[in-house]
């Protein structure tokens, strides 16, 4: 009978592993894996501790560069993104939904790659704006449709404070991209994702951005 608990232990404990994955892995160097992204300068990234926590530290000087994951996570499996995150210092008067104002102090983003079709190409960011509500959805200034942003920090939101964040991305993608009218036709446009990214930037405003991340994990619930 004990073999038996102990047996049901380990499943269980198994199948809890099985159902989150940590893309950062700040404890282990886990960031080392990601590859660098730049547009225009480079943000710099580096791992510390910072308020209770290990973070990785982001500072942009008037650039624009990020971290990315090419990882396969299956939404149905494991649709939730969890992250935290603490800002230092936001951007002031900027209009985000423009070319000139798209800048953020932080911005978690999925990507679906459509390959050589690369009108099937999509991106959902998460972004702390510095100057909208919360709640707010709409198109990238530069790519338009494809990429959609997604406030999930506001000017509300207080610099210096840690907060923790989970999102259902396989949600979000329907709703912001839109219902594909069933739920297999759904599963086919949006049960898996190919990258995920990190990236702070201050490029087209020219202002600078401090910024810390906690591990990014993707759980069952």
């Amino acid at each position: 009978m004990l073999r038996w608990i102990i047996f049901l232990y380990s499943v269980a404990v198994c199948v809890n592993v099985q159902a989150a994955t940590n893309v950062t892995l700040l404890s282990d160097n886990g960031i080392e894996s990601w590859a660098s992204k730049v547009f225009s300068g480079e943000s710099i990234y580096s791992v510390e501790d910072y308020k209770g926590r290990l973070a990785l530290k982001a500072l942009s000087h008037h650039s624009a560069s990020g971290l990315v994951l090419e990882k396969q996570i299956d939404l149905i499996a494991t649709p939730y993104l969890n992250w935290s995150w603490l800002v230092e210092q936001t951007l002031s008067q900027l209009d985000e939904q423009s070319k000139a104002g798209d800048d953020f102090v932080a911005r978690v983003y999925v990507v679906i790659d459509g390959g050589f079709m690369v009108w099937n190409t999509k991106s959902l960011n998460y972004v702390w704006s510095s100057n909208q509500d919360k709640g707010l959805v709409w198109n990238n200034a530069f790519a338009g449709s494809s990429v959609k942003m997604m406030s999930v920090r506001g000017q509300q939101s207080q610099q210096g404070l840690w907060y923790e964040e989970k999102r259902n991305v396989y949600q979000d993608l329907i709703e912001t991209f839109g219902d594909k009218g069933s739920q297999k036709a759904n599963r086919k446009a949006y049960q898996y994702i190919d990258m995920i990214a990190i990236m702070t930037d201050t490029d087209n405003s020219g202002k600078d951005a401090e910024t810390y991340y906690g591990d990014i994990i993707f759980t069952e619930k």
